[in-house]
């Protein structure tokens, strides 16, 4: 095996199961500069050149080379996404922190269901890797378990997004094998009170993840839902070897020294609790300074969500008497909203100046809300430009 990072993993199994075929590991490696591996070959025979499984092939070439890093680009929520030079040897240790966590056995399986493009897909590959859990891969959409084999199931690990679960739980056959997951993992985006609802029906634990590229995936867990009689929580709890703490603006600061060289100090306002657990309040950047009041953009649509059916999004415009004014972007026709409980869920600084119903909310490729984007349209709306 041409990369000594995996050495150990490797020399421990004959190779990686895909959905329940055993393909050794030289499947995976390029005979040469220009040539593709035998499973590339394979992938693009089957599925096309385009397709996710050539996809997967790439991947899984780059990752078994004999380099010691590799390019990954972050999800673009607040900005345009950047470049980050990922080393293989940090990502086995994220690895290897999850599921000595979750307590996953070899021969689980591991749902890969998720875009290589991002650290959250590229991760779920390499735990299968790294802790030999056999890789089930479906192309990524909405409902990854339409379709899915009754020999894929159960899953030992299920990794998806707010939006893949919301969609999951809509049909019936998809929701029960979903719901049968022995560990089921939800990061990308917020959980609302609904979604956290129906995940109590769960057989397994559920875990929301926080995490971030230079993180290499995720470096806490809040449980959502646990074995019978475990309480949900409402902090994420660092894992092991990982440490957090405030800076002086307030934000969190993680020390990982497994996967982060430097500890790393982020955007996301939070506040710790004497045990080390932490609880995110919004993004420094997400704050509206308006008259002189800061207002939190996560706070005022948490408030929101429980009034308004349709998605919609908060962020500001620029405004001489103010500095800057919230305003409330619909994502349809804001007639169809109850003003009167909107205005009822807020406090007095929180209410929007202006209401602005749009075709569609802009978002980045992992389903967030696009944060400067969605500021960018507020402020053309607001000069009565066209969206």
């Amino acid at each position: 095996m041409s990369n000594g990072i995996f050495e150990r993993a490797l020399a421990e199994r004959p190779g990686l199961l895909i959905d329940g075929k055993l393909h050794v590991w030289t499947d995976f490696l390029r005979p040469g500069p220009d040539a593709p591996s035998p499973f590339a070959r394979e992938c693009v025979e089957r599925f096309g050149a385009e397709s996710f499984y050539a996809a997967l092939s790439r991947f899984l070439e780059t990752l078994l080379d004999d380099t010691a890093a590799l390019r990954v680009q972050t999800s673009g929520s607040t900005g345009r996404p950047k470049p980050f030079w990922a080393e293989k040897r940090r990502m086995a240790a994220s690895a290897r922190m999850t599921c000595s966590f979750l307590g996953l056995e070899p021969g689980e399986k591991n749902l890969l269901a998720m875009p290589l493009d991002y650290i959250a897909g590229k991760m779920v590959v390499v735990r299968s890797v790294v802790c030999g859990l056999d890789l089930v891969v479906r192309t990524p959409k909405s409902d990854p378990f339409d379709g899915l084999d009754a020999a894929q199931q159960p899953l030992g690990l299920c990794a998806v997004t707010p939006m893949q679960a919301v969609t999951i739980l809509k049909h019936p056959q998809s929701a029960r094998a979903f719901l049968e997951s022995r560990n089921i993992l939800i990061g990308g985006g917020a959980v609302d009170e609904e979604l956290f609802e129906a995940l109590q029906a769960a057989k397994g634990a559920v875990y929301s993840t926080y995490g971030m590229t230079e993180t290499l995936s995720h470096v806490a867990l809040r449980r959502l839902k646990g074995p019978a009689g475990t309480r949900s929580e409402t902090h994420y709890k660092p894992l092991p070897g990982v440490k957090v703490s405030l800076s002086a603006k307030g934000t969190l600061v993680i020390a990982a020294p497994a996967v982060a060289g430097e500890p790393l100090t982020t955007n996301d306002i939070a506040e710790i609790a004497p045990d080390g657990a932490f609880r995110i309040l919004g993004r420094l950047d997400n704050v509206i300074n308006t008259g002189g009041i800061k207002v939190q953009i996560e706070t005022v649509e948490a408030k929101l969500a429980r009034v308004i059916p349709c998605p919609f999004a908060i962020t500001a415009r620029t405004s001489h008497t103010f500095g800057h004014e919230v305003v409330l972007l619909v994502e349809g026709d804001p007639a169809a909203i109850d003003f009167d409980a909107v205005c009822a869920a807020l406090g007095r600084y929180e209410k929007p100046h202006a209401v602005f119903g749009v075709e569609r909310l802009p978002r980045t490729e992992t389903g967030k809300t696009a944060r400067r984007a969605t500021r960018e349209l507020a402020e053309r709306l607001s000069r009565g430009e066209a969206a």
